[in-house]
């Protein structure tokens, strides 16, 4: 099936690289090794799924970006909603702008895979949300080799697993966003903005001088306004299960 295979193909090229990056070179070297498992295996499996007229699909759908302007709006929310989060614990937001490059590498190559053949291809066999749920989950998942190298505090410690929950619950909350913009404007492009936007959020305003409990609390609150936010589109703003 071909998106089984899509995730066999993503996890074995990000982890075996990110594992012989790490053996190496060094651990925070792993992420150029796990941004080409979703990107490569999505072009991969788009050309033996569906051959030249899918890659011409897929790379037009990467070219989307004339769309009505009202739908980049919501690349405010991630960092609107952490610099809240942050604002009202009492912790000072970083201001590592560099950061927004890592953001925007990461959003730009993880979802041609991810939203660009992922998304598609389980829609094909179940409905939209529990796709971009089930999608969002592994995403999380796909993130354990570098777990310990995302936030301020490096290593979590006894925090490892609530900061894995807080931070899959919080890529789950965002990949239903993702993915309902996608439903409703078949721009990769958008979904690559809005990614780049979490990520680069994420990096640009973590504050440095927290515990790793403080740390998986509050990305345990930004999860929980993304969820919020991905239950108000999905309720009050158009069909989330409709197909472009």
């Amino acid at each position: 099936m071909p998106i089984a295979a899509y995730f066999i193909v993503t996890f074995a090229i990000s982890w075996i690289g990110a594992a012989l990056i790490a053996a190496t070179v060094g651990g925070l070297f792993m992420f150029p090794a796990m941004l080409l498992g979703p990107s490569c295996a999505g072009v991969i499996m788009t050309g033996v799924t569906y051959g030249g007229p899918g890659l011409r699909d897929l790379f037009a759908r990467m070219r989307r970006i004339l769309i009505p302007a009202r739908w980049y709006t919501i690349l405010l929310l991630p960092p609107v909603l952490i610099w809240f989060i942050l604002l009202a614990l009492g912790y000072a937001p970083n201001r590592f702008y560099v950061g927004v490059a890592f953001g925007v590498i990461a959003g730009f190559l993880e979802e041609i895979g991810w939203t660009g053949f992922a998304f598609p291809e389980m829609r094909r066999r179940m409905k939209p949300l529990p796709a971009a749920i089930l999608l969002g989950v592994l995403w999380g998942c796909w993130h354990i080799p570098v777990i310990n190298h995302l936030g301020a505090v490096t290593p979590h410690r006894n925090y490892w697993w609530p900061f894995f929950l807080a931070f899959t619950a919080a890529t789950t909350g965002l990949r239903i966003l993702i993915c309902w913009t996608y439903t409703h404007t078949r721009s990769i492009p958008l979904a690559q903005l809005l990614h780049a936007s979490s990520t680069g959020s994420l990096v640009v305003f973590s504050p440095p001088a927290v515990s790793a409990g403080q740390e998986a609390f509050w990305y345990a609150l930004y999860a929980v306004g993304l969820w919020i936010a991905a239950g108000f589109v999905c309720t009050h703003l158009g069909r989330t299960t409709s197909e472009s």
